[in-house]
């Protein structure tokens, strides 16, 4: 038999066994899809703990335990205002066990604000649902004189340059809030961005900057403490957790953002897994302890399927990225 036959022979030999495996390939596939979750799922939050994502993401995280008998463990893996996580999670194998933050700042907020990002938002990652909304809050270190909105500009007009607002991020939804309030009312401020709301908080309460622009479950400890002043929420209504807290839109009309979370894994998740997942997360978000822990932080259950989540989200970064432009906020 010359080399030639033998090598087509060996050749038909592997094509055939490789034919005879891919069923049961396929089977183990499906299998492992339908048995999805069978051991703990790693869930990457963006930010630092302590603050507003990593409260309401481990109440997720807890009833989407209760719910599978399984594990969803929260990672903390702030920096560069979400896109760290974010970078982590969409270079991550995608089999159903890292999942992570889908968020405001990172997917919708950043693909405009920096110049460059190490992923891309629309192409990424796979969208399962949305979680939450919820407003920010401005607040002041107790030491600076104004009380209301219209105070505060007029004392920041009077030193351009001299105050500093804190954020907990480039690229962050309370960033942009800082940039907006810049932007219609004039203002000469320095934004000075942390790697997330509980460490640029902690700086305000140490007398180290001026303001803060927080999700409010972020920030409401301290301010039912009489530890900061709030002045303004950025939601189109008041927050029913503080009534007597005025719109920043009563002041500076058309002011208005609010930030959301939802959950999301790499591109490439397989869609049985993607469904399964949008499923408990829509129970989860049924649970009246969910709904009163994210109501006494201030939060409002949001869910939305993979596709509306994917368009919530394409939806934002449209909607935004003409006021990111207009301020002037860049990051190279």
């Amino acid at each position: 038999m010359t080399k030639l036959r033998l090598s087509r022979r060996l050749l038909s030999r592997r094509r055939v066994f490789a034919l005879s495996l891919a069923p049961m390939i396929a089977s183990g596939v499906a299998r492992a899809q339908a048995d999805w979750p069978n051991k703990s799922v790693r869930y990457i939050n963006h930010f630092p703990p302590g603050g507003a994502t990593d409260v309401l993401s481990r109440v997720v995280c807890q009833e989407l335990s209760e719910l599978t008998g399984q594990q969803f463990v929260v990672e903390n893996k702030g920096g560069m205002g979400g896109n760290v996580g974010a970078d982590l999670l969409a270079k991550s194998v995608p089999d159903g066990y890292t999942l992570g933050l889908y968020t405001i700042a990172a997917h919708a907020i950043a693909p405009t604000l920096y110049a460059k990002l190490p992923f891309d938002a629309a192409k990424d990652f796979a969208a399962v649902s949305m979680l939450w909304q919820v407003p920010n809050l401005l607040v002041v270190r107790l030491g600076l004189p104004p009380t209301t909105v219209p105070e505060l500009i007029e004392f920041v007009k009077a030193s351009p340059g001299k105050y500093t607002f804190g954020s907990g991020g480039q690229g962050t939804s309370p960033h942009l809030c800082g940039e907006m309030l810049k932007q219609k009312a004039g203002l000469n401020m320095v934004h000075v961005p942390y790697r997330g709301g509980a460490p640029a908080l902690q700086d305000l309460l140490a007398g180290q900057i001026d303001m803060v622009y927080d999700n409010l479950p972020g920030v409401i400890a301290q301010v039912r403490a009489g530890k900061v002043r709030p002045l303004a929420v950025t939601s189109r209504e008041p927050s029913p957790l503080l009534p007597e807290i005025p719109t920043m839109s009563k002041f500076l009309p058309g002011f208005e953002i609010t930030s959301w979370g939802g959950i999301c894994g790499p591109a490439g998740l397989p869609p049985a897994m993607v469904e399964k997942c949008a499923a408990l997360t829509k129970q989860a978000l049924e649970s009246e302890k969910l709904k009163a822990t994210f109501l006494a932080q201030g939060g409002t259950p949001l869910w939305l399927g993979p596709a509306a989540a994917a368009k919530y989200r394409a939806d934002n970064e449209a909607r935004l990225a003409p006021i990111i432009k207009a301020s002037g906020a860049k990051v190279e």
